[in-house]
């Protein structure tokens, strides 16, 4: 026991102990989230195991297996048993394993846990932050669904839960259980744990912390992956109604623990666990981004030197270094527009000196033109003037010619 702390003795009732029943009741006000991500292939009975586990009937759309690419449907529905109120979102995969490339089928799901985490923490880093009334969309559980083959697991659902071990609380579930029998889904369990181990994915394992459940989390961590049958119809089995299938060779009861594990999921994903499943996920899977996400930006804890660093002087440096980086390249751009400049300047002199030389040399050729038409106009004048002088004397001799016939015949009349 520390020294400073000293045990007293009341001396009478104080109330404190009042303060798990303060907890219950505002727990109770307030209400309750829970949000379940439920990936399988098309028509593997996802839906169907969400109408049996609580016992109602949600909104379901048929889906083909002809969608170009994975798509995520979620559906929030508020719920109440007794006096508890809870807002459950299912988040459905439509179109999972249709695609013909394995990344087009898991990226979308881890975008979209991501999208989820990005919202809150978006809302944390406000200035003025609303968390006691934010509808908190972040994924506290993943069912997966695998196709009750009896083999092993395909290379989409191993790469699918590698991708999302770290994201998402993965909850394996053998879907259809009742299409293969006990000992071959016994094998199938050891086959799938197997291979899980083997390449390294993580699934939730129920928590052995507290000692009123770990027993019973113990053993249901040893039946890992439940085996379980969806069914919203109901049989009459004796003097009963019971949620069941009927088949030509019997009834396969989904409340009954030997006929499938139904009851086991049901008790531990939501009688027992649910408050771990969402404390997991906000305390592990959410702060691993949250840290990944504030180490990007820049932000740590400690310095070169291992010393304690405030977020407002992380921030202040993050800053001055954002200045010194701004100044750095208003200064590049700068000396890269004068050197821009400097540059068309000098393609403008170089064009000028050449528009220059081309007009000297026009100017030239014109002189030169100028000067062949000015002597051919001298040639031509010349020429006009001795064609004119011809003329003058061609017709002084014409005229000349006359008068010398006008004498002869007038002396011929004589």
């Amino acid at each position: 026991q520390d020294k400073g702390v000293r045990s007293l003795s009341l001396a009478g009732h104080v109330g404190f102990d009042s303060l798990p029943d303060q907890l219950v009741n505002k727990s109770i006000c307030q209400g309750f989230c829970f949000n379940i991500l439920c990936i399988g292939e098309t028509g593997i009975g996802k839906s169907t195991l969400m109408d049996t586990l609580f016992n109602t009937n949600f909104e379901n759309f048929e889906s083909s297996h002809f969608e170009p690419q994975v798509k995520l449907r979620a559906q929030t529905y508020d719920l109440q048993e007794s006096n508890v109120r809870l807002r459950l979102t299912v988040v459905n995969t439509v179109g999972f394993g249709d695609q013909m490339n394995k990344q087009e089928s898991y990226q979308p799901v881890v975008d979209y846990i991501d999208r989820q985490f990005e919202s809150y923490l978006q809302e944390e880093l406000k200035i003025k932050r609303s968390l006691h009334n934010y509808h908190d969309s972040r994924v506290h559980a993943c069912l997966y669904f695998i196709s009750p083959s009896g083999h092993s697991l395909k290379s989409l659902d191993l790469v699918t839960m590698k991708k999302l071990d770290s994201k998402v609380n993965i909850i394996p579930v053998i879907a259809k259980a009742d299409t293969i029998s006990k000992s071959e889904l016994h094998k199938f369990k050891i086959k799938i744990m197997s291979e899980l181990v083997s390449n390294g994915v993580q699934i939730y394992q129920f928590p052995l912390d507290d000692e009123t459940v770990a027993k019973v989390n113990t053993t249901m961590n040893g039946h890992l992956p439940f085996a379980v049958v969806g069914s919203t119809e109901e049989v009459s089995v004796g003097n009963k109604m019971v949620k069941a299938r009927q088949y030509p060779w019997g009834v396969v009861q989904v409340e009954n623990e030997n006929h499938c594990d139904f009851v086991k999921l049901r008790e531990m994903l939501i009688c027992v666990n649910m408050e771990d499943l969402r404390e997991q996920t906000h305390t592990r899977h959410y702060e691993l981004y949250r840290r990944c996400k504030l180490e990007e930006m820049g932000f740590k804890d400690t310095d070169p030197e291992c010393k304690p660093v405030s977020l407002q002087q992380t921030y202040e440096a993050k800053r001055q270094e954002f200045l010194v980086e701004l100044q750095k390249r208003e200064d590049e751009m700068r000396q890269m527009f004068v050197q821009r400049v400097k540059e068309k300047e000098a393609e403008l002199k170089e064009a000028e000196r050449e528009l220059q030389s081309r007009f000297e040399q026009l100017k030239r050729l014109h002189a030169e033109e100028k000067a062949a038409l000015e002597e051919k106009k001298r040639l031509l004048d010349e020429d006009q003037s001795s064609f004119g002088k011809r003329k003058a004397a061609a017709q002084l001799l014409q005229a000349q010619s006359l008068t010398a016939n006008g004498k002869k015949d007038k002396d011929r009349k004589k």
